[in-house]
């Protein structure tokens, strides 16, 4: 048998341990990561198709473990915050631009994904800005990877700085990307930061439509803005916890299968993650990308130890 039949198997093993419920989330990610580098994605756009699917089916199978009251107490008192996050994040990038040699629309790009929702605020406001196809990639390229490093090092971080589980998932929703990697790290860290940072995360997540609208208006594009419809699914599976409570076991069981979806979802992204994708990022873009970052995440956990947040 070659390694071009064994690769594929090996891979398909690798998928299905990741239903096993002694695999994690982190171990998913780093297992696609290396799996990825060192023998190479035998499927990679199957599965970039793959995680973005599933990943929308784990998002929407956690709100059963939530009752919409929950839901709406947390989202509510979050939304100040994470109005004021964009608000700074957007600033901060538009400033921090001006210093690296990149396109407008690249930084614009990486800064509104860093802002909001990562690759969703990205794909989302590409055709409002008429970007580029490489000028996307080149921001979906740079935000993926700080994804795969925040989910390894946001849980030791949190422990380091001794944060309760609310506050880790109130600061990994503040300053992780995307929806994958703050539900990924918020998991790893506990059943209650994973409850505050998915609800968090996705009412940061609702700003997508407002932001792009008003850079619509602004650039006068015709280009037409859509909620993601995952996010209606997560208060759609929070109501339904809450309407029919009888069917407890039922609903935490459909959330327990979700955080093990997630944890395959994390291996397939982590299998996205390859060579021509870090070679595509460039120094510049990277450089922007980190920085805005590291400043992001420093603000908000400086406002959350001090009890600001």
């Amino acid at each position: 048998m070659t390694r071009e039949h064994i690769r594929p198997l090996l891979f398909i093993l690798l998928l299905a341990s990741c239903l096993l419920p002694i695999v994690g989330t982190g171990t998913a990610l780093a297992g696609g990561i290396l799996f990825s580098l060192v023998l190479g994605n035998p499927w990679p756009v199957r599965t970039a198709l793959w995680s973005r699917q599933l990943l929308q089916w784990a998002v929407v199978g956690l709100g059963f473990g939530l009752a919409i009251g929950e839901v709406w107490t947390v989202g509510r008192s979050s939304l100040g915050y994470s109005l004021v996050g964009i608000v700074v994040t957007l600033t901060l990038g538009w400033l921090l631009a001006r210093r690296f040699p990149l396109s407008g629309t690249t930084a614009a790009l990486i800064a509104c994904g860093t802002a909001i929702c990562g690759g969703s605020a990205i794909a989302a406001l590409a055709p409002v800005l008429r970007s580029r196809d490489d000028e996307t990639a080149v921001a979906l390229a740079t935000v993926f990877t700080l994804n795969a490093v925040a989910l390894l090092l946001f849980p030791p971080l949190g422990h380091l700085f001794d944060l309760s589980q609310q506050q880790f998932g109130i600061w990994a929703a503040l300053a992780i990307h995307d929806t994958s990697s703050v539900v990924g790290a918020a998991a790893a860290y506990g059943p209650q930061a994973l409850a505050t940072g998915t609800v968090v995360k996705l009412s940061r997540a609702l700003w997508i439509a407002p932001l792009a609208f008003a850079a619509a208006l602004y650039l006068k594009s015709e280009q037409r803005v859509r909620l993601p419809l995952f996010i209606v699914g997560f208060i759609a599976a929070a109501s339904l916890h809450a309407l029919l409570p009888q069917y407890a076991v039922l609903w935490q069981g459909l959330a327990g299968v979700a955080r093990q979806l997630l944890v395959v979802t994390l291996f397939l992204i982590g299998a996205g993650l390859n060579r021509a994708l870090l070679q595509r990022v460039g120094a510049a873009p990277l450089a922007l990308g980190i920085s805005l970052w590291l400043l992001v995440g420093s603000l908000s956990l400086a406002a959350i130890c001090a009890g600001w947040i």
